[in-house]
């Protein structure tokens, strides 16, 4: 169990009733599902919190085979929900709702979580909460932190690289993103042109440790621009042409370009972590600084180092969650779900999949209780 931390009266809604929320997710390549409880004054607890992870499905492939996942999901999804209820110590009928990714993600896997949602709330005649896979991550330190709004959000995943100003449930301004590749998929493609397998970041960052980080300069994109805006696509590319000019490649050579490909890709994400942490203080001059770091790639050790430069600079706290809940899982939709039950929000079963969800997009706006 993961109860909320410190501060957390500075934003719970009280006077709600306890809420056991399931939650489902299955956008990529994670077949998940958990039960989180909130309880009456706001406060998180996880319950359960399954995962299964497709690495062997798709391993042979070098990357997500789209048809495998949804498949997958298909076998393992139902499974996967009546492990979630069973570690959680309840019964299915005692859930109070039911939050589900409807996007963005593989829309064949996103249907068939979605779809299996759908079906539980109108069996049981429970509300359906359609939750923005991103709003899932947007939000999880405040279920393990205890985070009051508003703060900043790195977003740094296989799909996703993006700062947001987080000012509440639903309201949220992208302040910039890739133009290009993800970070994650930037790390992912030059594990594979390696030949470090998959899945290529972790495999990176393990020989990265034994490489020379200074030995190759690589190409920084975009920091002459003053705008908060990533682009990986020019260095991706110059790690290939440094790659092919080795070739063959001794270990030490993979391990030199592992080790100054993510040098390069740290110092760029500190760069633009200090330009929106300037932002921030300028447009909240008497708010506390937090930058919440989200996803996969969050786990990057070098990365996470980064940070902490730019954030002792502007007296900021670097909130990084636990792995587990900063990879794609059920917990953080159904947290998701359950602060906005909290602020009477829920959907119609005619809710669609999406494989596109701007976090920005307007249809994000909740419904508060009286309007």
């Amino acid at each position: 169990m993961v109860p909320l931390g410190k501060g957390v009266d500075q934003f719970v809604v009280t006077g709600q009733a306890q809420a056991i929320i399931l939650g489902i997710e299955t956008s990529c390549d994670e077949t998940a599902a958990a039960i989180v409880v909130r309880d009456q004054s706001g406060r998180g607890t996880i319950r359960s919190n399954v995962v299964r992870s497709q690495l062997d499905e798709h391993a042979a492939f070098g990357g997500v085979v789209p048809e495998l996942a949804a498949r997958a999901h298909v076998e393992w999804l139902d499974h996967i929900i009546a492990q979630a209820i069973q570690e959680a110590g309840i019964e299915l009928c005692e859930i109070d709702a039911v939050a589900a990714t409807a996007g963005p993600g593989l829309i064949g896997g996103v249907l068939v979580g979605l779809t299996t949602a759908k079906a539980l709330a109108a069996s049981l005649d429970k509300p359906l909460i359609g939750v923005n896979h991103l709003e899932g991550h947007a939000l999880t330190a405040r279920l393990t932190n205890g985070v009051a709004f508003p703060y900043l959000m790195l977003l740094v995943s296989g799909g996703h690289s993006q700062f947001v100003l987080v000012r509440g449930v639903g309201d949220y301004e992208r302040w910039g993103g890739t133009i290009d590749d993800a970070l994650g998929e930037a790390f992912d493609k030059v594990a594979k042109l390696l030949s470090l397998g998959h899945p290529g970041g972790p495999a990176l960052e393990h020989t990265a440790r034994l490489g020379d980080p200074k030995r190759f300069k690589f190409p920084r994109p975009l920091l002459r621009e003053d705008r908060l805006d990533f682009s990986f696509s020019g260095l991706k590319t110059a790690v290939r042409l440094q790659a092919e000019a080795l070739a063959p490649l001794s270990d030490q050579d993979v391990a030199d370009i592992a080790a100054s490909f993510q040098d390069t890709v740290a110092h760029i994400v500190g760069y633009r972590a200090r330009q929106a942490l300037e932002r921030f203080s300028t447009l909240f001059p008497t708010e506390p600084i937090r930058l919440v770091v989200a996803g996969g790639v969050a786990a990057n050790r070098r990365i996470a180092e980064t940070l902490e430069t730019p954030c002792h600079e502007f007296g900021a706290e670097l909130i990084v969650p636990p792995i587990a809940l900063c990879t794609d899982n059920g917990a953080m939709i159904a947290w998701a779900g359950a602060e906005r039950l909290a602020l009477g929000s829920s959907d119609s079963l005619a809710i669609a999949a999406r494989p596109r969800w701007p976090l920005q997009d307007e249809t994000m706006q909740v419904k508060r209780h009286g309007t």
